[in-house]
């Protein structure tokens, strides 16, 4: 299972190169889920990587929608436009694709996320402004969650 998790600053530097951190890159199986990566402009305009095996496996899983075909088709052809194969050199640094960086928004300072199965790469003060507008209702969400764990094994004891 693929659980990526944490949070990591970074600087874009003069070749358009960011560090993807070894404590992040360590959480991929490569073996499971392949040593390269798809950069993806994700939803919301955020740019997105994907440890590839696992990204193949989304693009495959995502059947036209017969009902829908023209909205099939563009999102198709948006999602295989937009997404790069991309590798990490020697130093664990991805080249990011001037285009899509600048879709994305991203300038020099950037916060690398964890979200489970991909990576997102913000801006840092978009990504503060994220955290304080969206914080409540996490800690909304995270207590009843615990409440909820608690509370089966309560009920398993």
């Amino acid at each position: 299972m693929l659980l990526l998790t944490g949070e990591y600053q970074h600087v874009v530097d003069d070749k358009s190169r960011v560090l993807i951190s070894t404590k992040l890159r360590s959480q991929i199986d490569a073996d499971e889920h392949g040593s390269n990566f798809y950069l993806v402009l994700g939803a919301n305009g955020i740019l997105c990587l994907y440890p590839e095996k696992y990204f193949e496996q989304i693009e495959l899983a995502v059947a036209p929608d017969a009902t829908a075909p023209d909205e099939a088709v563009a999102f198709e052809r948006i999602s295989f436009a937009l997404a790069s194969k991309v590798e990490l050199d020697r130093q664990g640094r991805l080249l990011l694709n001037d285009r899509l960086r600048k879709r994305a928004g991203l300038k020099d300072q950037i916060t690398l996320i964890g979200v489970r199965d991909h990576i997102e790469l913000w801006n840092s003060a978009n990504w503060e402004q994220y955290l304080a507008d969206n914080m409540a209702q996490y800690q909304k969400q995270m207590s009843q969650a615990r409440q909820r764990v608690l509370q089966n094994q309560n009920e398993d004891s």
